[in-house]
C-alpha cells in the first residue's frame, strides 16, 4: 500500500514530468530526422506508464492532422479501448495548437504538460486557453515549461538548418 502511495506522490513531482518529456523529446528528434517539424508527444496513464508515443508526420503522411499529439492520443485510445483517456496526461514538446488542444479536451485528459511555448499557434497558454476554458465540458490542468530550453533549442536548430538551405 505504501509503494502505491509513493508512486502516486511521485507522479506529481517535476522529476517524473521531466522523464516523460525526455521520452517526448526522443520522438521529436525522430521527427526531425525524417524532415518533419520536431514535435514529439507521449500519453501517460494515471499510474505513470507511457501508453503511447507520437511524432509529427504531416509531411510524410500527407495528413494535416498527423501532429504528434493526435497520433499519441489515437494510439493511447486504441491501447485502452476507449476514446476517453480519463486521468491520463498528454506530454508534448511544443504547446499544442487549437486542433490538438481540442482533441485533448475531447479525450478528457487530466493534464497537458508541454515544453516550449508556441507564440504563433499555442492554444493552451499563449494565444488561447482551450484546454482550461470554463465554457467547455472538460478542462485539463496545464503544466508549461518542462525542459523548455531543450524543447526550444531543438525547434530553433531545426528551423535554423532549414533557413540555411537544409531540406
Amino acid at each position: 500500500m505504501q509503494a502505491e502511495a509513493a508512486k502516486i506522490m511521485k507522479m506529481g513531482t517535476p522529476g517524473i514530468r521531466e522523464e516523460w518529456m525526455r521520452a517526448a523529446l526522443a520522438e521529436a528528434q525522430k521527427a526531425a530526422a525524417a524532415g518533419e517539424v520536431p514535435v514529439g508527444a507521449v500519453v501517460v496513464s494515471p499510474d505513470g506508464e507511457v501508453l503511447s508515443r507520437g511524432r509529427n508526420s504531416p509531411v510524410g503522411s500527407n495528413d494535416p492532422t498527423a501532429h504528434a499529439e493526435i497520433l499519441a492520443l489515437r494510439a493511447a485510445a486504441r491501447k485502452l479501448g476507449n476514446y476517453r483517456l480519463t486521468g491520463c496526461r498528454l506530454v508534448v514538446t511544443l504547446e499544442p495548437c487549437p486542433m490538438c488542444a481540442g482533441a485533448a479536451v475531447s479525450a478528457r485528459v487530466a493534464e497537458i504538460v508541454y515544453g516550449a511555448d508556441d507564440p504563433k499557434s499555442g492554444a493552451v497558454s499563449t494565444l488561447y486557453r482551450i484546454a482550461s476554458d470554463p465554457r467547455l465540458n472538460h478542462r485539463a490542468q496545464i503544466v508549461p515549461g518542462v525542459l523548455a530550453d531543450e524543447c526550444t533549442a531543438l525547434l530553433k536548430n531545426f528551423f535554423r538548418g532549414r533557413r540555411a538551405g537544409g531540406s
